[in-house]
């Protein structure tokens, strides 16, 4: 009975030893530990991976997006700098071909213009020196001759001026003038009026200063073209 019973008390303990060494549900063994760390650690350098995959395509896409405009812009500059090119081109052309057209035809008119006022000048001095000649003996000649240079308004002023002031005190003091034109310009010139400024030497003798009397002075001539003729259409001292 007692070598039974401790048999049997021997048989009793030795499984309480082995379960008491048996891991637990919960517990986790060391290789699956080792399993479980590598496989977070593959995916942290997989997800490294990836990240740095993206960043590299990020930084690509941005390197083209910011290379990818220049091939247009250089295209655009490059034909702005052709039209400015063009441009300066039109320029010069168009002042050459301005050149040629003010200057070539230019003389020609300086040379009509030259003409013209050399004609119109001489018609001012010759007309202001009959207006401001004449002599006792032949007033009615003379008067005659100065309005055969005068038009207009004028005219009617120096004929009614000469008529009524200068013949009557030219035949009573016997007043005998003559003029000379030293100088004259012509200051204004257009097709059919003209201005012209003339200086006049003057001498005047009568009954009462027999010796005469010197006079300069400068006068203002309009002229208006009335059938091709320079007329005189004003006469203002200046």
């Amino acid at each position: 009975m007692t070598a039974e019973n401790d048999a049997a008390a021997e048989n009793d303990g030795a499984p309480e030893g082995d379960l008491a060494e048996l891991p637990g549900e919960g517990d986790a063994s060391p290789g699956d530990t080792e399993t479980a760390e590598t496989a977070e650690a593959t995916e942290s350098a997989e997800a490294t991976e990836t990240a740095e995959a993206a960043d590299a395509d990020g930084a690509t896409a941005e390197a083209t997006e910011t290379a990818g405009p220049s091939a247009p812009t250089a295209g655009r500059r490059t034909a702005a700098n052709v039209a400015v090119i063009a441009l300066v081109v039109a320029l010069l052309a168009s002042a050459g071909l301005a050149g040629w057209l003010f200057f070539g035809p230019h003389r020609t008119d300086q040379a009509i213009d030259a003409a013209a006022a050399d004609v119109a000048l001489e018609a001012a001095k010759t007309g202001t020196a009959a207006l401001l000649s004449y002599s006792p003996e032949s007033l009615d000649e003379d008067f005659a001759t100065a309005k055969s240079h005068l038009t207009g308004d004028f005219l009617d002023y120096y004929t009614d001026f000469t008529e009524k002031v200068v013949k009557p005190a030219a035949q009573e003091k016997a007043v005998n003038t003559s003029a000379k034109i030293v100088l004259g310009a012509v200051s204004q010139l257009q097709p059919d009026s003209a201005e012209v400024l003339l200086f006049v030497n003057q001498i005047t003798m009568s009954k009462e200063n027999p010796d005469g009397a010197f006079a300069a002075s400068s006068v203002k001539v309009g002229l208006q073209k009335i059938d091709g003729n320079w007329l005189i259409s004003s006469f203002d001292p200046v």
